[in-house]
């Protein structure tokens, strides 16, 4: 299965993400492009080939317009607390944006629907982080104007870049921070800084700490490791078929300050060649919700991207008469999920679990029929073919096109299969 494995033995940041990604072989034009979908101007971007520690790979920056350029690199690079490094004052000269602003304007921009969906996530994570630590609602959350610019190229490429490479399964090491002290705009604060020990926190990930006297994971770091990867472990069958590396600002003390991001395919477990991966499962038990608003709600997650949602008769507590209502999405997904869950059913709790799944290797062919061509689906097992199967929506269609039954279709499909 296709895999971007992130080895992050130096940590993680927005553009040393970005800068791995352009190594691997995203274009910088096609990211330029897309980015440029955005009702967000006074910037550019700057991708060079850099070094540390003799390994060479390619150091993203984003510069604003008429100020100074923002090499960021392992400094804090988002919210309204972090000062970059520098002595920037953009806050004070731009008035900055909140998180509502920033999420209506990817909102309404001209973004894959993916794009837009994975980066509203992204930001969400970071803004109900910062809001636990400063004590605002997530929407309020302000970014001050280069933090503003920096998240927004950041976080948006990045589901760019992932979108790019076809939206391959994403792994990574072992999270590690270093110590010591960051300077903010309000104070010290330890390492890790209090939005990436949140982020990390509220997805449930574990995190070690180095002797590396430098910050090592930035929030934005932090935010799409927690939306995006599947699991944090060494590599595990992993065929590299491409490698990237991108470069941090400054040359740490005990480690090359560089993100290694690795693409390639997962080999499959011993003996037979299915494809594996990891799905989130959310259940909960309802006894007293209205079928018909239930109805509803498994119409708005399955549009919404959850990978499958039912529910299936159940006997409750007090012999009540109940379902269980079962939900499976992506792992990076499971608290949008959950959330809609407990806002839009009766459940006072979501249990949730992650489960690996085994899966044949499928195709898509084309068959004829007497009505016209239906698309099939193929699954393969040891390249013996296990499964098939016409493909409903191929089949509703014709049979609409035709004014003929879809049972008819679908009979003269499975004959041609």
């Amino acid at each position: 299965m296709k895999t971007l494995y992130l080895d992050i033995f130096s940590g993680i940041s927005g553009d040393m993400f970005l800068g791995a990604m352009l190594d691997l072989g995203l274009g910088l034009d096609h990211l330029k492009a897309e980015l440029q979908k955005i009702d967000l101007t006074g910037y550019h971007l700057h991708a060079t080939r850099a070094q540390r520690c003799q390994i060479e790979g390619v150091k993203f920056d984003v510069h604003l317009e008429d100020h100074h350029s923002h090499d960021h690199g392992h400094e804090h690079d988002h919210a309204h607390e972090h000062d970059h490094g520098h002595s920037h004052t953009h806050d004070h000269e731009h008035g900055g944006r909140t998180h509502a602003e920033i999420r209506d304007l990817i909102g309404r921009s001209a973004l894959s629907p993916w794009v837009k969906s994975q980066a509203e996530s992204v930001f969400q994570r970071i803004a109900v982080a910062e809001g636990k630590i400063h004590g605002l609602p997530a929407g309020e959350v302000h970014f001050h104007e280069v933090g503003a610019v920096d998240s927004i190229v950041d976080i948006v490429g990045a589901c760019v870049a992932l979108e790019f490479f076809g939206r391959p399964r994403v792994l990574a090491g072992a999270v590690v921070d270093g110590t010591g002290w960051i300077d903010c705009a309000h104070g010290r604060f330890p390492i890790p800084a209090p939005a990436t020990l949140e982020i990390l926190a509220a997805r449930g990930v574990p995190i070690s700490q180095s002797d590396e006297p430098n910050e090592l994971i930035t929030p934005t770091g932090a935010a799409l490791l927690a939306q995006f990867v599947e699991t944090f472990a060494p590599m595990d069958r992993l065929a590299a078929q491409r490698i990237g590396f991108g470069v941090g600002a400054r040359e740490n003390k005990t480690r090359p300050n560089v993100l290694r991001a690795v693409l390639g395919e997962t080999a499959a477990a011993a003996g037979h060649d299915w494809e594996i991966d990891s799905i989130a499962v959310l259940e909960t038990n309802l006894d007293d919700m209205n079928p018909e608003v239930l109805g509803n709600f498994i119409d708005m997650v399955m549009a919404a991207g959850a990978l499958d949602a039912g529910h299936s008769p159940m006997q409750m507590k007090k012999n009540r008469p109940g379902l269980r209502l079962t939900l499976l999405c992506q792992p990076g997904e499971a608290d949008k999920f959950s959330e809609l869950i407990l806002r839009h059913t009766s459940a006072f709790g979501v249990r949730r679990w992650t489960a690996e799944r085994r899966k044949l290797r499928r195709e898509f062919q084309t068959v004829p029929t007497p009505y016209g061509e239906v698309t099939i689906k193929i699954g393969r097992l040891d390249g013996a073919i296990v499964q098939t199967a016409p493909e409903f929506e191929s089949c509703k269609k014709l049979a609409v096109e035709k004014s003929v039954p879809l049972k008819s279709v679908y009979e003269a499909a499975l004959a041609a299969i």
